[in-house]
């Protein structure tokens, strides 16, 4: 699959009159990325981290597209404080949840794409999309990140908000994701700017 129409799940959704939602995950924490930034000639800039705090997010994000209507960007981040017993990461009735979510904010199906995760594949999740006709669940190819537009939303997100951040805290860093996440969702134009550069094209029902 490469340029031209979406393969994954494009029939499909011109069928249901479905929206083709994204999903994809991320881990961040209080150690940020590098990011390209302004400096004194000669004078590398250094940001001061806090090392011994043990807060790490994870965000599980769906970019939304529908021929005719504006992309959404709908994220659910959860913190993890390392503690004892404490899941690492989204169980599949989160990712069950994140569904319905979309599919009452976007007011009708979903043709849910993602990638071969383990959880994605869990028998719980094949059998409430069985028995929901509002959601069809389909696989992107193995190793193929660059056709997933959610990438892009991390890029933007560590590029523009949450690089060289000298975080205060676990809070400090929610409230810099947040903050980041909801400028993309008021600036459709980057969500679809996400989903050009997949070289993936999304055509109205004929």
């Amino acid at each position: 699959m490469g340029s031209g129409d979406v393969a994954v799940g494009g029939s499909t959704a011109a069928a249901l009159d479905a929206w083709i939602v994204f999903e994809d995950e991320a881990g961040m924490s209080m150690t940020p990325p590098h990011a390209r930034t302004w400096g004194r000639r000669g004078s590398t800039p250094v940001v001061r981290v806090r090392g011994g705090s043990r807060g790490r997010v994870s965000i599980a994000a769906l970019a939304c597209y529908k021929p005719g209507e504006r992309p959404r960007l709908i994220y659910r981040p959860r913190l993890h404080t390392r503690r004892k017993g404490e899941r690492r990461s989204f169980a599949w009735k989160d990712y069950r949840d994140l569904a319905v979510r979309a599919h009452l904010q976007l007011g009708g199906p979903i043709v849910l794409v993602w990638d071969n995760l383990n959880t994605h594949l869990a028998s719980g999740l094949r059998e409430y999309a069985a028995a929901h006709d509002w959601l069809t669940i389909r696989q992107l190819p193995s190793y193929a990140p660059d056709l997933n537009p959610v990438e892009g939303i991390w890029s933007l997100l560590r590029r523009g908000f949450t690089g060289n951040v000298a975080f205060t805290d676990a809070d400090h860093l929610v409230r810099t994701i947040r903050q980041g996440l909801r400028h993309i969702q008021r600036h459709p134009h980057l969500i679809d700017g996400c989903l050009a550069e997949t070289g993936l094209v999304i055509r109205p029902r004929k």
